[in-house]
């Protein structure tokens, strides 16, 4: 049992945590890097089931992300209703459509053209889980009265951050499609006015044959910058 202690009259316990010798951590975060690096994003879903303790454990990984002030300004919604999967495509193909015709650019059609994107989303209706993470623009006592919360999309970020890593984790697949405007999912889903719709997350196993596009990231010395 841990230890604990109050500080200025606020309750702390001690936390520890494992620490290793200096090859075995070098190992372990080439290791981890070695099968992040394996993650895809996947259009070509399985309707196989998925057990529900499954995707409870993931959305509680995802909500041990950090936060501002500890304010955990996120909702999962997650969908399994054929019926309400549905509706979701339905209206995300119609905001697709659109934005695939009349709002995007040139430029970015062209620059979507290597990933072989269209407004067509039946991924939506196959998936055996759809996991839309809302944002909390702000929290409400047992009143209705506003709460602040802090540097929510910086908080929204991280826990999407550690939903995808949990979905890799568990064998699963996903996709981060983010329709735009996203309005509708919040009607549809009947969420209260202080949460905003920030990603629609299908989730499942692969189909047999899948394929991806064969893509290049980055490399180090084009996303980092040492000040040695």
């Amino acid at each position: 049992m841990s230890k604990t202690k109050t500080i200025d009259g606020y309750p702390f316990e001690e936390y520890s945590k494992e620490t290793y010798p200096e090859a075995e951590v070098i190992k372990r975060s080439k290791q981890f890097y070695e099968w992040m690096d394996k993650r895809r994003t996947v259009r070509d879903f399985s309707d196989k089931p998925i057990p529900k303790e499954v995707i409870d454990n993931i959305i509680l990984t995802a909500s041990t992300a950090p936060s501002g002030a500890h304010k955990q300004p996120w909702t999962f919604c997650v969908v399994a209703n054929p019926e309400l999967k549905k509706q979701i495509r339905v209206a995300a193909e119609k905001e697709e459509y659109e934005s695939y015709n009349n709002r995007m650019s040139p430029e970015w059609l062209e620059d979507l053209k290597p990933l072989q994107t269209d407004w067509h989303k039946p991924f939506l209706e196959i998936a055996p889980y759809l996991i839309i993470v809302f944002k909390k623009a702000y929290d409400l006592d047992g009143e209705g009265n506003k709460k602040n919360n802090y540097y929510v999309n910086e908080s929204v970020g991280l826990a999407g951050g550690f939903l995808l890593a949990a979905i890799h984790h568990a064998g699963l697949v996903a996709l981060t499609h983010t329709p735009s405007p996203m309005n509708f999912l919040a009607k549809l889903l009947n969420r209260p006015s202080n949460e905003r719709p920030v990603l629609l997350i299908p989730v499942g196993y692969p189909v047999e044959e899948t394929y991806v596009p064969q893509l290049k990231r980055k490399s180090l010395d084009e996303v980092a910058v040492y000040y040695h």
